[in-house]
């Protein structure tokens, strides 16, 4: 069942009277509210063939930079789709963040047409994304690309 009132919340959200990245804190903090079993909720940017972090709740990451040819996230971007990924520890391509992550969703970030970024996304608990998970989240990163191409 899609959660609707994550959609209308972020809509509420404006970037008008905040910094960019005050902004998607607070869009990473409204989807945690409404998805407390995701553990890290965060933004790459594309600079150059690397993605760099963002801004982002949970736990410090050692992955501050990621090659676009390594990890679910480089992956996502270089495909331009959405991964889902039930069982991180039966992945190669994942790169070890946290113990605590068992499963991740990476959502290309799309502004005006060109993937500028993506929103990644790990939960504690195995196959924890579902295809409702998946278009909920599609729909809200829609939302934010809208949102940063007004500025």
């Amino acid at each position: 069942m899609i959660n609707h009132s994550l959609l209308d919340e972020l809509k509420s959200v404006s970037i008008s009277n905040s910094s960019r990245d005050e902004y998607l804190l607070n869009t990473a903090e409204l989807i945690q509210k409404h998805f407390p079993v995701y553990i890290w909720i965060g933004y790459y940017f594309l600079k150059g063939d690397k993605l760099h972090v963002g801004p982002y709740v949970g736990k410090p990451t050692p992955h501050t930079v990621i090659d676009l040819h390594k990890g679910i996230c480089g992956a996502a971007v270089s495909q331009k789709a959405t991964i889902i990924v039930d069982d991180v520890n039966a992945d190669p391509r994942y790169l070890a963040c946290s113990l605590e992550t068992k499963s991740e969703i990476v959502i290309p970030l799309i502004v005006n047409g060109r993937i500028i970024g993506e929103l990644d996304i790990d939960s504690d608990k195995k196959a924890a994304f579902s295809e409702d998970d998946k278009l909920i989240l599609e729909a809200a990163v829609e939302i934010i690309g809208q949102a940063l191409a007004k500025t």
